[in-house]
This record gives C-alpha cells, structure tokens and sequence, in this order.
C-alpha cells in the first residue's frame, strides 16, 4: 500500500570507544565540527549501513536490491532496466520513443520497482546509459552530537610486518606501528523526513517504511567491528501527521523532544542522559501529543 501520511523522524545512537565516522582527508579522524567540537556523521554513512541491513535481510533480491553497494557497476544496473523492459534498441541510441510511453521514463520506473534504495532515498541514474533522476521520499540529516565529543589518538603496535625486505630492515624485530582515533563516548542526533508524495512516485510503501524502521533500529547490530566501538540505536521518535501535508512544522516538533546530561562532569554511557518530549518521559509505542490533535508520536525503541 500506498503512504497516505507526512512522517518526520528523529534518531538517536551513540558510539563509545570507536571512530563512527572517519574522515579520510584528515587522516580518518572522528569528523568534527571545528566550531563547536560537536561530533558528526554523515547522511551518506547512516545510509551505508541502512542498505546493508536491507541487503542482508532480503538477500538483495527484486524488490530489495541494492543499487549504491561496494564494487558496484551502475550502469550495468541501467543496461538491464532497459533490457527488462524491451528496449536494448535506446541504449544503441535508436529510437528514444514508442507508443504508450517514453524509454527512459519506463527503465526509471523498473530502477524503482526492483531497487530499495533508489525508491527509498533516491538516485541520480543520468550517468552513461539513461535511466534518470529519482527524488527520493526519505531524506536525513548530518547526525550531530549532543554534546562536543574529543577525538583520541592511540598508538597500537602490530607484531608482524608485510614484506621480508621490511624484516630485513628490522633486523628480525618484525614490529610495525600505527595510529587509531577513537570517540570516547558521543550520544548523536539525526532528523529525517518523509513525503507520501515523493513515495506515490517511486512506489516507495507501507512495507518499506516499516522494514526501513526496522533498519534504523538494528542496523548498528550487525556492523560490527574494533574500529567503530560500541554503536547503539538508543531511541527512534517517529512524528505521524494525519494528513499528506503535515499538521505541524518539523523543527516545532524536534524542538519538543530534549536530551538533558544528568550531572557530572563527562558523559561515557547513555545513563548520564535523560531523553525527554515536553518535559516527560517516553515510552515505548504510539502517543497524542498536547496541543497537536492530528499528529502522533510513536516512539519505536
């Protein structure tokens, strides 16, 4: 089924002892805002783990693959929409019409209709071989730390050496040195947005955005490693609006929802925070909301 409802969204994870976002042109340092030392993690990292999630759960198999994934080739993705649908004659640059409908327009809609993450968040397919511009439904933030976060470096030793001129060189020794960056606690903060217009147009449904919640709250479980620590999903607040439209501005209702320290001088667990909507806490399920009738507040974990 078809989104008949405006969804705004915010999430809250947090990492310890790990690096959740590394910077590769500053030496894959935790990213900083250098302002305010407030810890961030891209949009296009969140996603990265949203599709794996999705990609393993579903096999990566129509309607669940996954268009932007390692090692991908995207026009060889483009070349089989047109194949699908009965049009290898536009990719030798023949004719770009027929009867009842336009080439690119029609491997577009194939892209949609076998790949979760273009219909999700959409795609830029205009590269090469043809298969045009998708506007994703489901749009996120930059996730940003509640509180400044520093970045530690450590020094770690590695027992082995790549090559046998390097033993050589070390006379036996065989010991190599390295760097690694770690947060040492960083609780962080995403916004996301949801149109059912955007959706009607990818075909982007009821069953996707239940299993792209169903993401949001498992996907650090299975993206393990030492590098990224400890990364937790630690609440996902969903705003449903009654109508198409909305009922109420985003920002009003993110404004609403609070992170307060506890006390003390540093924060290392989410204990030292207090997670609050209005001043109240929030439990787990669905919720009126004073003064907004026709908005709810489902709190998923």
């Amino acid at each position: 089924m078809s989104l008949n409802h405006r969804y705004d969204f915010v999430l809250l994870f947090d990492v310890k002892d790990g690096n959740p976002n590394g910077d590769p042109d500053a030496g894959n340092l935790p990213r900083l805002d250098a302002e305010t030392g407030d810890g961030l993690v891209t949009d296009v990292c969140l996603k990265r783990k949203l599709r794996n999630y999705v990609g393993m759960v579903k096999g990566e198999h129509p309607p669940y693959e996954i268009y932007v994934k390692e090692k991908a080739v995207l026009n060889a993705q483009h070349k089989r929409a047109y194949v699908a649908i009965g049009r290898e004659d536009a990719l030798e640059g023949e004719g770009k019409k027929r009867k009842g409908g336009d080439a690119v327009e029609d491997a577009r809609k194939w892209m949609c209709a076998n790949f979760f993450d273009v219909r999700t968040f959409g795609a830029v397919m205009s590269t090469g071989v043809n298969c045009g511009q998708v506007r994703g439904p489901v749009q996120l933030t930059f996730a940003r730390s509640v509180d400044p976060v520093i970045a530690q470096e450590h020094s770690i030793t590695r027992m082995a050496v790549a090559t046998e001129a390097e033993a050589e060189k070390q006379e036996g020794d065989n010991r190599t040195m390295g760097r690694k960056h770690t947060v040492p606690y960083g609780l962080y903060r995403s916004h996301g947005f949801i149109s059912s217009f955007l959706a009607k147009q990818t075909s982007f449904s009821d069953d996707d955005l239940e299993l792209l919640f169903k993401a949001f709250e498992q996907m650090f479980e299975h993206d393990r490693s030492a590098a990224r620590g400890e990364m937790s999903t630690r609440g996902l607040y969903v705003f449903k609006h009654e109508s198409e439209l909305g009922n109420a501005p985003a920002h009003a209702l993110f404004d609403r929802l609070t992170e307060t320290r506890m006390g003390g001088d540093v924060a290392r667990d989410f204990g030292a925070y207090s997670v609050l909507f209005d001043g109240q806490p929030v439990s787990v399920g669905e919720h009126a909301i004073a003064g907004q009738p026709n908005v709810t507040l489902i709190r998923r974990c």
